[in-house]
């Protein structure tokens, strides 16, 4: 499978990243581990995870993926050919949140411990922290990385002027710089990336980890109307809003370009994503073993001109 640089980090992934926010949350241990073994025997390497995942699951606390990814990789003793990245920021809870530096540092080692490793390879911002100074966050990522603790640093849920003073102070002060963003973005949801964002990645060569690729599984095609919402533990909470018009014109444009080459519309949509300027690795998951092949099929999917011209129209 062909690698795409990530950003100038030195680092290079694959053209799709596996999203483990479900693994302990509608996939429990033994199937991650099944899961995560297809999902390497097939050159997806590279893992994204968080450790909020999954705290919003009654009785969790956050971490419950990262622990699942940590036994697995000790079990296997993979962790070399894995590309591991993982986030900070988001509420735990009892005040743990947010990107001052000592929670940071805490952060990281409670991460380092989950998941059974000495080093993350790309440790991200989850989301911005306008009450943390910009400079302060980066010098306590710079001195993980110069611990040899973190390899790379990336950045999600930020805006294009949040991200760029960033990239601008990293500049200034000699510090590391975010090389990849985590936007959402997906033929459902473009303007969260389209514009001022996507100009930003472009012109500083950030690698971009798009995640709701799949707008929740709506662009699956499996959600037609409101009897499918049950589909998913998430269906009823995050399809109605795709279910407009403009929702039935993707899917119609997903449905034309599937008989066209025989692929399933994930597998479209996906394949539609990684042509899209800027973007490194759309994020995607899998509940299921046998799901995977469709995730590979989008990294071998080689849309045409046309196709592409369709769909940007249909979700335009």
């Amino acid at each position: 499978m062909k690698h795409r640089p990530l950003g100038r980090s030195g680092l290079t992934v694959p053209p799709l990243c596996f999203g483990c926010n479900v693994l302990g949350w509608t996939v429990d241990e033994t199937s991650s581990f099944r899961l995560l073994d297809t999902v390497l025997e097939h050159g997806l390497t590279f893992l994204d995870t968080a450790d909020v995942y999954s705290r919003w699951v009654p009785g969790h606390s956050g971490g419950e993926s990262e622990a699942i990814i940590g036994k697995w990789m000790k079990a296997r003793g993979n962790r070399n050919r894995v590309i591991l990245a993982t986030k900070v920021g988001m509420d735990m809870g009892n005040g743990n949140v947010g990107l001052k530096p000592d929670y940071i540092a805490r952060s990281v080692e409670d991460s380092l411990r989950r998941l059974q490793t000495d080093y993350i390879d790309l440790y991200q911002s989850h989301k911005d922290d306008e009450t943390t100074p910009q400079e302060e966050t980066l010098a306590a990522y710079d001195r993980l990385i110069k611990a040899g603790k973190v390899r790379a640093i990336g950045a999600s849920n930020f805006s294009a002027e949040r991200l760029q003073g960033a990239l601008d102070i990293a500049k200034a002060n000699g510090l590391p710089r975010y090389e990849s963003m985590q936007p959402e973005y997906s033929l459902a949801e473009r303007s969260s990336y389209e514009g001022a964002l996507q100009r930003v990645c472009e012109a500083n060569d950030i690698g971009v980890i798009t995640f709701f690729s799949l707008a929740a599984g709506f662009l699956t095609g499996k959600y037609r109307s409101e009897a499918d919402f049950g589909k998913s533990p998430r269906g009823a909470r995050s399809i109605p809003r795709y279910m407009t018009p403009r929702g039935m014109r993707i899917l119609a444009g997903l449905d034309e370009v599937a008989a066209e080459t025989r692929a399933e519309p994930a597998a479209i949509a996906l394949a539609w994503l990684m042509t899209r300027p800027a973007v490194a690795a759309p994020i995607a998951s899998a509940t299921k073993p046998e799901h995977v092949a469709t995730l590979v099929a989008a990294t071998r999917l080689e849309l045409t001109r046309s196709q592409i011209e369709r769909l940007d129209k249909a979700s335009a």
